[in-house]
């Protein structure tokens, strides 16, 4: 396989410090650490594409860990975990004691004996799911150093409130993919563009993550949303300097239609303004049903007002037409599928249909590589070895 070799020798150029660390936020790791999760991913789908076994685990949990819903997260984290050759156990915390006042201290090393990664989303309290990410692995950090852990299990984010780091790794992974190499992403223009949907309260950490990230590669981020519904401040400043630093820029505007002119990439997504987001939480602490139910009429009656923030096939043409890439993170309001009015129409997201599909399927690989290179200090090796060992998977 050359196109693996190739992987090798390049994973073998960088200088990184993956190997005993948490994959928390993308914008705290280097751009050689952001390459190898990349580089690795690309190996561990050759490597499966080929027959050949992954799997460098004989034994070992993997902790999956959800606080809120999740189709395609929850199974990629299941399916990477598998590759790599961890059982996953999913703690429900309404059957642990945590519903018995169990600390996160407490819960954090009983969980972890004999457990190689936690893969945690959290992301429906701003302000408190990256927050709680820290807080699990301050306990594991205390566990480990006094003797109470064999080894100290790694985090990996599954989406938080402010970042999904496993999204926006196998979103560019998708477009490296698309165009050929990360150097062919500079100057591409990618539109972040709030969408309108009949639902609210979705989390600010999909776009969050989308000018977080391509901001690191000399892209074109423009970042377009109606007045108010704006992103956390701290994040918008990351992806200013992000931009400036890798030659890229960063633009943010209140027009659908300007993010989409001349566009190479769309992202039409729905998102709750910040200060919603922030009241919504306190509502959620307090278990404040009725000012929740009260919030949601407000925001839908506020969403209303943007019906015509909706990928369609005349904002398509805006773009660079035929050549432009449409994405999303799944699942998708598909207006006049599943809403009469959403994020985008049928006939645009039919035609794109199967690469959205193929977007979602690197994250599996990203999350193994996350998994993989906290876990292993030399993964260049590891992957030659397993490709040598050429171990056929049972099918």
């Amino acid at each position: 396989m050359k196109q693996f070799e190739n992987i090798i020798s390049e994973l073998i150029k960088l200088k990184s410090s993956l190997f005993g660390k948490d994959f928390l936020l993308t914008w705290d790791k280097s751009t050689d650490e952001l390459k190898q999760t990349l580089f690795v991913a690309e190996a561990l789908k050759l490597l499966r594409d080929n027959n050949i076994s992954a799997k460098c685990f004989d034994s070992g949990l993997a902790i999956s860990n959800f606080r809120d819903n999740s189709t395609r997260t929850r199974f990629s984290f299941a399916s990477a975990c598998n590759l790599l050759g961890l059982e996953v156990q999913d703690l429900d915390e309404g059957k642990s004691q945590i519903a018995h006042g169990e600390t996160v201290r407490e819960t954090a090393n009983m969980i972890s004996f004999l457990t190689d990664v936690i893969g945690i989303r959290d992301d429906m309290f701003l302000g408190a799911g990256h927050t709680y990410m820290v807080e699990v692995g301050d306990a594991l950090d205390d566990g480990f150093k006094e003797g109470v852990l064999p080894s100290r299990p790694s985090i990996v984010n599954l989406q938080c409130d402010i970042d999904h780091p496993t999204q926006s790794m196998a979103d560019l992974l998708h477009l490296k993919t698309h165009f050929g190499s990360l150097e062919n992403l500079k100057g591409k223009k990618i539109a972040m563009t709030w969408a309108y949907s009949p639902s609210y309260g979705k989390p600010l950490s999909v776009p969050q993550g989308i000018i977080g990230l391509m901001t690191r590669f000399g892209m074109e981020v423009e970042l377009a949303f109606p007045e108010g519904y704006g992103l956390i401040p701290e994040v918008l400043e990351i992806a200013k300097k992000n931009a400036a630093e890798s030659g890229g820029s960063f633009k943010v505007v209140n027009s659908m239609d300007e993010a989409f002119k001349d566009a190479d990439i769309v992202y039409p997504k729905s998102w709750a303004p910040f200060h919603v987001m922030e009241k919504r939480t306190a509502l959620l602490q307090n278990n404040d049903s009725a000012g929740l139910k009260e919030l949601e009429q407000q925001c839908l009656a506020n969403n209303a007002k943007f019906k015509d923030w909706e990928c369609t096939e005349e904002k398509m043409k805006l773009t660079k037409g035929s050549e432009a890439l449409y994405m999303h993170c799944l699942p998708a309001d598909i207006s006049g599928v599943s809403c009469k009015e959403g994020e985008v129409e049928a006939s645009v997201f039919e035609k794109y249909r199967i690469a959205t599909y193929k977007e979602a399927g690197y994250k599996p690989y990203i999350i193994a590589s996350m998994i993989l290179n906290s876990k292993f200090a030399n993964p260049a090796k590891l992957l030659e070895d397993l490709k040598n060992k050429n171990i056929k998977r049972v099918i």
